[in-house]
């Protein structure tokens, strides 16, 4: 098989597990991204609580001024009473300070119901502090162990990097521009086998002449259907076996 060949298969392969790194990266970091995003949804849930506690007090402190406006017109009718000169007028004033009397009831009742409602919203926002110090001790466990598990990893990714790095030192800077100009639309199916006498890149029958070229493999090949780099796996397979046996001879 041409070296050139075996060169973009072996890219390929590499790129093939480069790029499998950052899916492995993302499971590794899934279980503390979780913790995370519902430490984060907790922050949110304090902070609407906190808002609404806000609201809460502020209609109790309009209900107490208005509460205080009440007793202070309650007040003044014994003052207002004793100027009456008519049962008319003494009927209005009684009327008055009964409507009064119900709203200072319902204004208490009112500033009861917000102190509860007060209450409860602040229970809430500690129930939602302890879950948060809970999940943040388990935060603090896990981006530990995270932080390990990706550093193995970055070290093996380093690894495939260098062996990359040494592979293209090698190759024709032609042949590189061919793939990775192939390689920006294809992705990790740049270069792709040949099986059946199709190209399992895009999965069409390629023609006779093309299959000739790509069974003698003196010369890189392109599918002419989608324009991937094509190879004959078996051949590949059978040369990788002789290198193989070679190195344990």
């Amino acid at each position: 098989m041409n070296p050139y060949i075996e060169q973009l298969v072996k890219l390929a392969q590499i790129d093939k597990e480069i790029d499998a790194f950052e899916p492995k990266i993302a499971q590794i970091r899934s279980g503390l991204d979780a913790k995370l995003q519902a430490k984060k949804n907790l922050e949110n849930q304090i902070a609407q609580y906190e808002e609404e506690l806000a609201d809460i007090e502020q209609k109790r402190r309009k209900n107490e001024m208005h509460l205080a406006e009440l007793n202070e017109k309650l007040k003044s009718f014994d003052q207002k009473s004793a100027a009456i000169k008519s049962e008319k007028e003494l009927k209005a004033l009684q009327l008055e300070e009964e409507i009064a009397k119900e709203q200072v009831a319902f204004a208490n009742e009112e500033i009861e119901r917000l102190e509860k409602l007060a209450d409860q919203k602040k229970e809430m926002i500690e129930e939602a502090k302890a879950k948060i110090d809970a999940l943040q001790e388990e935060i603090d466990a896990l981006e530990k162990e995270t932080e390990a598990k990706v550093a193995e990893i970055e070290q093996e990714r380093l690894k495939i990097f260098e062996e990359k790095q040494k592979l293209l030192s090698e190759m024709n800077q032609n042949i590189i521009v061919y793939y990775e100009k192939i390689r920006r639309w294809a992705k990790n199916t740049a270069v792709v086998p040949v099986r059946k006498q199709a190209c399992y890149g895009c999965y069409m029958r390629i023609n006779d002449h093309t299959y000739a070229n790509v069974i003698k493999g003196e010369e890189i090949t392109s599918c002419p259907h989608c324009g991937r780099i094509l190879y004959l796996e078996s051949q590949f397979k059978n040369e990788e076996e002789e290198a193989e046996e070679s190195a344990s001879l």
